[in-house]
C-alpha cells in the first residue's frame, strides 16, 4: 500500500535530516552576492527538496532519473507508450520506481476519491464564462478547502511530526478531483456547459482529456505526456516556492495550491506557453500565412532581436541545454504529427533561433524551454483555446508541488521567514 510504503520512507528521511543538521547545521551553503538580493534570489540556496533537482547541462531529473529514462521505463497505459501520471507521482512520493501494480493503485485510489461535491460545480457556474480559466480553477481549488481533513485535525490538536497524514490524505483528494474540476471550467468556458462524465475505465490522464470531450486515443497519450513533463521542477520556481511558502504556515493544501496556481498564472511563469503559441501564430500571420522561408523566418527574428523584443520561449532560468521536456515533447509530434504547419514552423525556429542569439550575443541560454513546444500541439488536436493551456499547466504541476507539501509536513519544516534589507541600509553597507 502506496501509504504503508511513506511512512517507511519518512522515518528514514528524517533521520538523514536530523543528522545533517547536527553534524552541518553551522556549515555555509553559500553567500549571497547585492545581484541576487534585488535580482529576486535567483541561484540563492535556501530551499530543501525532496522530490528534484534542474541541473543546468542535464535538465530535471526526478529522484535522480531523467525525463528520456522515465518516458521508457514508468509504466503507461494498456495500448499506450507515453508515461503514466500517476506513475511520477508515484516515484516522487516514495522515491521509488513504480511496479504496474503500484500505479494501478494510485489510478483506482484517485478514482474512488474524484467525486466532486456540488456548492464547487454552484460556485463556478456563478462566475462568468469569459472569466480567465486560471482564475477559474484557482477558485475551485479554493472552494474544496471546506473538505480539509488537515485543517480539521489541526484545530482538534494534533503532532507536527504527524501533520503529513491528513495532508496526505487532502493531497490524494485534491489530486483526485482536480481533472474533473479543471475539464468542467473548459466544457463551460468553451464548450456551452456540455458536460461529460468520467469513463470509469480511464487513468487519470486518459479520464482528464475524454472530459474535456477530445475522443483521441493520441491526445489521451499527449495528455498523459504533458501531465507527466510538467509535473515538477524543485522548490526555487515561483508555483513551486509559493506552494510551500503558503504551506510553511501550516495552511491546508487547498490554500497552498491555489495560492501556487495563482503564480502559475504569470506570464513569466504558466501563461508563457499560451503566449508563446500566440506569437507564433503571429509570425505565421504576419509572414503571409502558412509555412514561412528559413530566409523569412531569420529576418523577422532578427528584427524582433533589434527592435528591443525577446524570442518567446527560448531561455531558461536555470538550464543551459535544451529543454529535456521540449526534446519529449518534439519526438511526440515527429511521430503523430510530422507535416503539421505549426509545428513545421517550431521546427524551424529550434534550427534557427539558437545560432541568432547566440550571434545577437545577449542570451545566457538560447535554448528553447518547455514552453516552446507544448502549444502546437495542443491546437493539433482542436484545444484551440489559448488561455485553458495553463490549465493544462496547473493540473499537471499540482502534483510535484502537493507531493512536496506532504514531506515538508513530514519533516515538520519551519515557517519561512527570511530576513529582508532596508534600502538605506544596503546604501550605507556599500558606501
Amino acid at each position: 500500500m502506496l501509504k504503508e510504503k511513506l511512512i517507511g520512507k519518512i522515518g528514514e528521511v528524517r533521520e538523514r535530516v536530523i543528522r545533517l543538521m547536527k553534524e552541518h547545521s553551522n556549515d555555509k551553503m553559500s553567500e549571497v552576492s547585492l545581484a541576487q538580493l534585488i535580482g529576486g534570489m535567483r541561484g540563492v540556496k535556501a530551499l530543501p527538496c525532496f522530490t528534484s533537482n534542474v541541473d543546468p547541462e542535464k535538465g530535471i531529473t526526478f529522484h535522480r532519473y531523467d525525463i528520456p529514462t522515465l518516458c521508457e521505463i514508468l509504466p503507461h497505459a494498456a495500448n499506450g507508450e507515453q508515461p503514466l501520471p500517476e506513475g511520477i507521482f508515484y516515484l516522487l512520493l516514495t522515491g521509488e520506481l513504480p511496479t504496474e501494480a503500484d500505479v494501478h493503485e494510485v489510478t483506482e485510489e484517485w478514482k474512488k476519491r474524484r467525486t466532486i461535491p456540488d456548492y464547487v460545480y454552484k460556485i463556478l457556474d456563478s462566475l462568468p464564462t469569459d472569466m480567465h480559466p486560471m482564475t477559474q480553477l484557482s477558485t475551485g481549488i479554493l472552494a474544496l478547502q471546506k473538505e480539509s481533513l488537515f485543517s480539521q485535525q489541526y484545530r482538534e490538536g494534533i503532532s507536527k511530526y504527524d501533520l503529513w497524514d491528513p495532508m496526505y490524505e487532502d493531497v490524494m483528494n485534491l489530486l483526485a478531483k482536480l481533472p474533473g474540476i479543471a475539464a468542467y471550467i473548459y466544457r463551460r468556458s468553451y464548450k456551452g456547459n456540455k458536460q461529460i462524465s468520467a469513463d470509469p475505465n480511464l487513468d487519470w490522464g486518459g479520464n482528464y482529456a475524454h472530459m474535456m470531450g477530445v475522443e483521441n486515443d493520441e491526445y489521451k497519450e499527449l495528455m498523459r505526456l504533458y501531465l507527466f513533463l510538467h509535473c515538477d521542477h524543485e522548490t526555487g520556481n515561483v508555483s513551486a516556492h509559493t506552494t510551500h511558502l503558503v504551506g510553511s504556515a501550516l495552511s491546508d493544501a487547498f490554500y497552498s495550491l491555489s495560492a501556487g496556481i495563482n503564480g502559475l498564472a504569470g506570464p513569466l511563469h504558466g501563461l508563457a506557453n499560451q503566449e508563446v503559441l500566440r506569437w507564433i501564430m503571429g509570425v505565421k500571420e504576419k509572414l503571409g500565412g502558412g509555412v514561412p522561408t528559413k530566409e523569412q523566418l531569420s529576418k523577422f527574428l532578427w528584427d524582433t532581436l533589434n527592435s528591443g523584443q525577446v524570442i518567446p520561449g527560448y531561455g531558461h532560468a536555470v538550464l543551459r541545454v535544451t529543454d529535456p521536456r521540449y526534446t519529449a515533447q518534439r519526438k511526440f509530434a515527429l511521430k503523430y504529427l510530422p507535416d503539421d504547419e505549426i509545428f513545421k514552423v517550431v521546427s524551424m525556429l529550434f534550427d534557427l533561433v539558437p545560432d541568432i542569439l547566440m550571434e545577437h550575443g545577449k542570451a545566457k541560454n538560447p535554448w528553447p524551454n518547455v514552453d516552446a513546444h507544448s502549444g502546437c500541439l495542443q491546437v493539433y488536436y482542436g484545444v484551440v483555446e489559448y488561455d485553458y493551456y495553463t490549465v493544462l499547466f496547473g493540473v499537471s504541476r499540482a502534483i510535484g508541488v502537493l507531493t512536496q507539501l506532504i514531506w515538508s509536513r513530514a519533516m515538520g519544516l519551519a515557517i519561512e521567514r527570511p530576513k529582508s534589507v532596508y534600502l538605506k541600509d544596503l546604501e550605507d553597507m556599500f558606501a
